[in-house]
């Protein structure tokens, strides 16, 4: 009997390594197609579409999946009766806010709780919340060397990018604001910066600012979506802005007093004191980086309201102890202060390091509980068939 195909949308995502071979073990032939959406019009382009729809009559795949939800995708799959599966990972994620998602051929799974039900709030019928998966299998493969230690060993790692101002230009259009509008949203940053669990920015974005922030930034919605040029905003902008600044200025108190790590492409200069380690490959070293570090940070990117960022699933499932800011997903599976640990401010995470660095059996103790943890409840395996199941 012939296996079940999927058609595989590939492109330069995570996870990519990982999910093939579980579909693969599951019995499924893969048949990938290359899906280069940073260089094509994924949100609208026909002739994307058509190429995707004449792949599904050439396979005949039992579904077609991707790493994040594409609109053209979806209308192919509508046009040819096939199921389209998508797992989002990356919030926040304008496409899946396209009339598309509406397709009843659509199975969409978002690692963010919150996203779910305000999708599911704009009639978005067929979308689940699925956290990423750990693949604490692999990563047990993964040891890390006498040189390797001696290279990447750290009291505090950080891997992930500091969204400066010169890669986000963006930021710069808020020198460029009027005074009563900057003073607003200055105001509006910075409440932002000390809240953790609540999203004030979006909400406080009235219909004036937004037309006084468009005069100088133009950011819009697009017109054949559900999304709001305040969701736009706040998510693409103003909360971006609130990662950078969080990010600088705790990397920033962390390193006054221990030797901090940092794993991005991104040149750093306004962190002297910061140990720039350039860019960590995600499958070969940013495991060995993890498993070398004492302390293992997650900075969440603020457009992601309550979901597990991939980050902290790879820490857990490394074996790492993680100290995050707080998400509310992860009390959907983790147990604070026993599997892992989070800061409610800078200096409360300040105090966490100093206490945890000091208190080296407390540390590995939650290092291991939340490795276990991760390792029987969010396998890629076991994500896998909790997805299948929807399907």
């Amino acid at each position: 009997m012939d296996k079940d195909i999927i058609l595989f949308l590939e492109w330069d995502s995570f996870g990519n390594r990982y999910i093939i071979p579980i579909f693969e073990s599951m019995g499924y032939g893969i048949e990938k197609m290359p899906f280069l959406f940073q260089e094509e019009d994924a949100r609208s382009s026909e002739e994307l579409a058509g190429r995707v729809a004449n792949r599904i009559l050439e396979v005949k795949p039992a579904f077609v999946f991707s790493f994040n939800y594409f609109p053209t995708a979806a209308i192919a799959c509508k046009a040819c009766r096939t199921k389209y599966v998508s797992w989002i990972y990356d919030s926040p994620f304008i496409m899946a806010y396209s009339q598309t998602a509406l397709l009843e051929t659509n199975r969409i799974f978002h690692f963010d709780s919150t996203e779910v039900a305000r999708l599911q709030g704009l009639g978005v019928k067929n979308i689940f919340y699925l956290p990423m998966g750990a693949a604490a299998d692999v990563y047990d493969t993964l040891e890390p060397t006498a040189s390797d230690h001696a290279a990447y060993e750290s009291q505090i790692t950080f891997i992930g990018s500091t969204y400066s101002e010169t890669h986000n230009h963006m930021f710069r259009h808020l020198a460029e604001l009027d005074e009563y509008t900057k003073g607003y949203v200055d105001g509006l940053l910075q409440t932002q910066l000390q809240l953790y669990g609540m999203d004030v920015i979006e909400p406080a974005l009235t219909p004036d600012i937004v037309e006084r922030i468009q005069k100088v930034c133009p950011v819009y919605a697009q017109g054949d979506g559900m999304e709001t040029a305040e969701w736009v905003l706040a998510n693409y902008f103003l909360l971006r802005k609130v990662t950078a600044m969080e990010r600088r200025k705790l990397l920033e108190l962390l390193a006054e007093e221990f030797q901090v790590r940092l794993f991005t492409p991104e040149r750093t200069p306004d962190l002297p004191k910061v140990l720039n380690m350039g860019k960590a490959d995600y499958y070969e070293r940013a495991p060995i980086a993890i498993k070398c570090a004492k302390i293992n940070l997650n900075i969440s990117l603020r457009s992601i309201h309550s979901g597990m960022p991939l980050r902290a699933l790879d820490i857990l499932g490394c074996g790492g102890f993680l100290l995050t800011n707080y998400q509310q997903d992860f009390l959907d599976y983790f147990e604070p202060g026993k599997d892992f640990v989070y800061y409610e401010s800078m200096e409360h995470a300040l105090e966490l390091c100093r206490y945890y660095l000091t208190h080296e059996d407390e540390r590995l103790a939650i290092a291991a509980s939340g490795y276990r943890k991760a390792k029987e409840t969010l396998s890629y395996g076991r994500q896998v068939e909790k997805m299948l199941s929807q399907i």
